[in-house]
């Protein structure tokens, strides 16, 4: 009998390709995915331990949960990903009402873990084993349909930025085998990919050795751009250290990398950076900035920006504020430092609340302003559109321009799947709205 499966994806791209991989997964035991949380065999809550007050959500969330079935036979309640790594046992001991906690590197066990706990035993699984869980995702193959499509290459982090969980959660870097992307790559093609999102915690640290070659992400890079069906080529979320000059000549020799640069830097001052153990300096970030622009002055920015760690003044603010009105960054995050037990930084003094929100709004009025300059400079252009997906209930298409802005129009559903010149009439921060230009239009 058909059993019914849903997972909540919290956090990252790579959460979200996690998820995608999971449901190929279990697919093999019965389950099939759906949208109705109110009749499920199984309920998995993929997790994310970067933002503030992860753990807290992941017992809100359950708790949500449980209200749901009180009155109803209650789903095997899985909790996967960072916070699962992070809390492993304890989470089992603070609410029983989870049957298993699977952490990001065993997620090829789940179905021996589904199995195991339908006879009758509770599960906690976070041993780091990449390579195993690669392996036999390798063997599955990846039946994701969207035209934009997410594809890890890479995971784990060596840098252990002070502030930052992920080589707890993550364990240490691991590159995928080239061929084996490369086979998921075709896959994805197959089933319709326009674009593929090579994903990594630092997917330009991409790093695999095989007899005497050494491929980097710039040969995944050249090798995608040959597949004729795929227009657009995109990484995230890409380490300045590891920003190495064969990369950046891709942005002059690829046709299909799009000219959208997502490369944190977390701080403009370089005695913060150096305080995070960021291994990079202002200096740096600026010469790779230079260097892409001068190859394409198209190419835009966006970054990651961590306010108020400890230690951080109002001058070590400034720097950030002048780096940031300098590169004019667009589509960036920013947040207010918040600590993560068990990282270097978790029992630092804190910077105080009221002048932390100071500054992150502050910081937040130019990086809002310089996405918003961006969008309203379409208006009243034409633009080059990858049409993704009709919007649910809205009559209406969403696809998104070189710079991952979302536009929206009226079209027919036809067009999902191409790339379509789009004349933008208005803009709001996050979007663009146009129709059809019918004389210009291509389909790709």
């Amino acid at each position: 009998m058909e059993k019914k499966i849903f997972i909540k994806t919290l956090g990252c791209q790579m959460n979200e390709y996690d998820s995608n991989r999971i449901y190929d997964s279990v697919k093999r035991l019965g389950f099939e995915k759906t949208k109705d949380q109110e009749n499920l065999d199984c309920y998995v809550l993929n997790t994310c331990h970067i933002r503030d007050k992860a753990k807290e959500k992941v017992y809100h969330e359950i708790g949500r949960v449980k209200e749901l079935y009180k009155e109803k036979n209650k789903p095997i309640i899985v909790v996967a990903g960072c916070v699962a790594q992070a809390e492993n046992q304890e989470m089992l001991k603070r609410e029983p009402y989870i049957d298993i906690v699977i952490g990001p590197q065993s997620y090829h066990k789940i179905n021996d873990k589904l199995l195991n706990f339908i006879k009758g035993n509770k599960i906690e699984e976070t041993e780091f084993d990449a390579v195993s869980k690669f392996n036999y995702f390798d063997n599955i193959k990846n039946k994701e349909n969207k035209i934009s499509s997410y594809l890890t290459i890479q995971e784990g982090c060596d840098k252990f930025c002070t502030f930052c969980v992920v080589p707890y959660t993550r364990g240490p870097e691991y590159s995928r085998p080239f061929n084996k992307i490369i086979s998921e790559t075709e896959s994805l093609i197959k089933s319709g990919a326009k674009e593929i999102i090579l994903l990594g915690q630092n997917v330009n640290a991409y790093s695999y050795k095989e007899k005497s070659k050494v491929y980097r992400i710039s040969d995944l890079i050249n090798k995608l751009e040959s597949y004729s069906e795929l227009k657009r080529i995109r990484f995230t979320t890409s380490h300045p250290r590891d920003m190495t000059d064969d990369l950046i000549e891709c942005y002059s020799t690829s046709k299909k990398l799009m000219p959208f640069v997502h490369l944190p830097i977390q701080s403009g001052s370089n005695k913060i950076l150096k305080l995070m153990n960021r291994k990079h300096t202002v200096e740096k970030y600026i010469e790779i900035y230079e260097k892409l622009i001068k190859i394409n002055p198209e190419i835009k920015f966006s970054s990651d920006f961590l306010i108020s760690y400890p230690g951080e003044t109002n001058d070590d603010f400034t720097e950030t504020l002048s780096l940031v009105k300098k590169i004019k960054f667009i589509n960036s995050f920013s947040f207010i430092f918040s600590p993560r037990p068990g990282t270097k930084a978790a029992n630092l003094d804190q910077i105080d609340k009221e002048i932390s929100q100071e500054r992150l709004l502050k910081i937040q009025e130019y990086l809002f302003k310089f996405q918003l300059n961006l969008n309203e400079s379409f208006i009243n252009k034409t633009i080059d559109v990858l049409i993704e997906n009709e919007l649910e209930g809205q009559n209406k298409l969403f696809g998104r321009n070189q710079y991952m802005n979302s536009v929206i129009f009226e079209g027919n559903k036809n067009l999902i799947g191409k790339n379509i010149n789009i004349k933008i009439e208005r803009v709001n921060q996050k979007s663009l709205f146009g129709k059809v230009e019918k004389n210009n239009m291509r389909a790709a």
